[in-house]
């Protein structure tokens, strides 16, 4: 298992990369919002070495309409994770299954995600569609077990001091052969 964390706009530009192999940043939310940092933060992830991923808060409306606006402001670089945040529960399990889809389907050769919480997954979730993997959240104490039977990738189980997750890979190398940069390659713009 390596670890990693995530950030939002909540977080610095200079998070710490101690001891972290990958980093999730928010870039947007619905169709408007941007993450005013998440530039800065994603060059701090790739200074360190971290593999990065981006994700996407979905709110209600249009999954397509999302989808385009997220990819609209990422120049993808070979490696990139890109995660769907669903933790609004106006937001229905064919709206979640339709972005990673669609995100899928727009951006060949990425590795697409779904991030909820375990009560999410058990109780809202109804196709248990993960697309290439599931990030899942349980704060229960105990990282690396997520109370969950369906295979999982990460696994964010902290917020303090800062979001901690797990990732189920034995070294960076092997994330970063999952997520697609091929020996040698950089993962950056």
């Amino acid at each position: 298992m390596i670890k990693g964390t995530d950030v939002s706009s909540y977080q610095s530009e200079d998070y710490s990369t101690r001891g972290f192999e990958f980093v999730f940043i928010k870039v947007t939310e619905g169709k408007s919002y941007t993450n005013p940092k998440w530039v800065a933060q994603r060059k701090t992830g790739r200074d360190a070495g971290l593999v990065t991923g981006f994700y996407h808060f979905v709110r209600p409306g249009s999954m397509k309409a999302q989808a385009d606006y997220f990819l609209s402001k990422i120049k993808l670089a070979a490696g990139d994770i890109l995660a769907l945040d669903w933790e609004d529960a106006k937001v229905g399990n064919d709206d979640k299954d339709e972005w990673i889809k669609y995100v899928q389907d727009k951006a060949p050769g990425h590795k697409v995600l779904l991030y909820c919480n375990v009560d999410f997954w058990l109780n809202k979730d109804k196709t248990s569609f993960a697309g290439d993997g599931l990030w899942i959240a349980h704060y229960n104490g105990k990282p690396g077990e997520p109370g969950i039977k369906h295979r999982w990738r990460f696994h964010q189980y902290t917020s303090s001091p800062v979001d901690t997750n797990l990732g189920d890979f034995d070294n960076r190398d092997a994330l970063r052969s999952w997520a697609g940069v091929k020996k040698g390659q950089a993962n950056e713009e």
